[in-house]
């Protein structure tokens, strides 16, 4: 009886040892079917069936400054490049940080607010598009940063301090003197395809990531991957990344 038992349950162990890397494989395909189905009817007309930004809405907006012409075009997903992210440059993003984007969009960049998209579909939909590049297979996290807001950011004295730091990295090259987006350098700057992009004019409103004082050292210090605006971590210490977070606030009039 006992002997019976025992090879009952050797006989149930090996069945879970040899069906369970199936049945995990069932439920993840599965996630990714729903997030495909979600995709091609939300996200398709823009980013395109297959993901490459060729979707029916070629370019998602475009407009005139000064005597250039310019275009912002649907995000190649198959790339895995991301500009907003709590990561490193280079690094991909964090599931919180898809889930945000997706959920709610990106201010002045075409990029719809998802919010009456369940989180299930959501995170489907996630699952589905890191399909669509090599790296989110390749590579490992990387651990993001967090933004803890010193009491002092956005006195007199921090933006005072911040306009030197602009000045010395030579931020107005591109932004302009006075935060304007026309600096000497502003009409040549290209994103990683070769398509010409436009610094920031600070005076215009809200910044595509959010204008709040973490949000803006968040772009300090993680930088926008695939476009020309760099990660200042390595150049620049915590105070004056937050010291030019406070005259970034100061040019925005915030």
């Amino acid at each position: 009886m006992q002997s019976s038992v025992i090879k009952t349950a050797w006989y149930l162990i090996i069945l879970s040892v040899l069906f369970w890397p199936q049945l995990s494989k069932t439920s993840y395909g599965a996630e990714v079917d729903t997030g495909k189905k979600v995709f091609e009817s939300r996200c398709a007309i823009c980013h395109g069936f297959k993901g490459d930004g060729n979707g029916v809405i070629g370019i998602v907006e475009k407009g005139v400054v000064g005597d250039k012409l310019w275009s912002v075009y649907p995000r190649d997903l198959t790339v895995g490049v991301f500009k907003f992210r709590s990561t490193p440059s280079g690094c991909l993003p964090t599931q919180a940080d898809l889930e945000h984007i997706v959920s709610q969009g990106i201010t002045r960049a075409a990029m719809p607010s998802h919010k009456d998209v369940s989180k299930a579909d959501v995170d489907a939909v996630i699952e589905y598009v890191k399909t669509l590049s090599t790296r989110w297979k390749e590579e490992a996290p990387c651990k993001p940063f967090t933004a803890a807001k010193p009491a002092w950011v956005g006195s007199a004295e921090s933006a005072k301090k911040g306009q030197e730091v602009f000045e010395k990295m030579k931020c107005w090259e591109c932004h302009g003197k006075e935060g304007k987006g026309d600096g000497p350098k502003s009409q040549d700057i290209k994103d990683d395809s070769g398509k010409p992009i436009l610094p920031f004019n600070f005076t215009t409103g809200e910044l595509k990531r959010g204008s709040t004082p973490e949000n803006v050292y968040m772009t300090f210090t993680t930088g926008l991957d695939g476009t020309g605006m760099p990660s200042y971590e390595d150049s620049l210490n915590e105070e004056q990344r937050w010291n030019l977070v406070s005259y970034t606030l100061k040019l925005m009039k915030k």
